[in-house]
């Protein structure tokens, strides 16, 4: 049984299980999801394999990852969404934790990101006691920029050029004392 970390009105966020892996693949492999991620679609169900192995790695060493978020109504993972800690530098930034979330187009525009983010940022804030949590986001990706600082409060600080993808990307920061008032 899967651990559940957060429960909103319309969804349910839970550790991603081994049992996951055909809806992990179906996100992983959609062109239109991985558009800014920074990496191809994956092919393979091998390598969405892999990427559940790698997340449940991080549940073990850093106590936190992605989440998997299963809408309530039809009982699917619809996509995923949390906290990450960042081990490896991104823009200069280490051991700091990252907001991040990818969904299914069939899921967008119904405010699931905004949703689940929330309960994260929730979670982050309320368990977890951070006073900070960053995320950034490719500046062509206009809907996922507009969640992150009109509906989320997230404030923009810089720009840099992502390492994987050489895109340019908004560096953003939320502060807890932002968040909770």
């Amino acid at each position: 049984m899967a651990k559940i970390f957060v429960d909103t009105e319309r969804l349910i966020l839970r550790e991603i299980i081994s049992e996951d892996i055909e809806r992990i693949f179906l996100l992983d492999s959609n062109p239109e999801v991985m558009k800014y991620i920074g990496v191809k679609p994956v092919t393979k169900l091998e390598e969405s394999e892999e990427t559940i192995q790698k997340i449940r790695k991080q549940y073990t060493e850093n106590g936190i990852a992605r989440w998997a978020v299963i809408e309530k109504k039809s009982n699917l993972l619809i996509g995923w969404c949390g906290l990450k800690l960042l081990t490896d530098p991104v823009n200069g930034f280490k051991n700091v934790y990252e907001l991040g979330y990818r969904f299914l187009p069939g899921y967008w525009g119904k405010g699931y990101a905004t949703e689940s983010a929330k309960g994260v940022l929730e979670y982050g804030f309320r368990n977890m006691n951070l006073n900070v949590i960053y995320t950034c986001a490719v500046i062509q990706n206009i809907d996922s920029n507009k969640i992150l600082k009109d509906k989320l409060g997230f404030e923009e600080k810089a720009t840099f050029i992502d390492e994987l993808d050489h895109a340019t990307c908004y560096w953003y920061e939320l502060k807890k004392e932002n968040f909770l008032k």
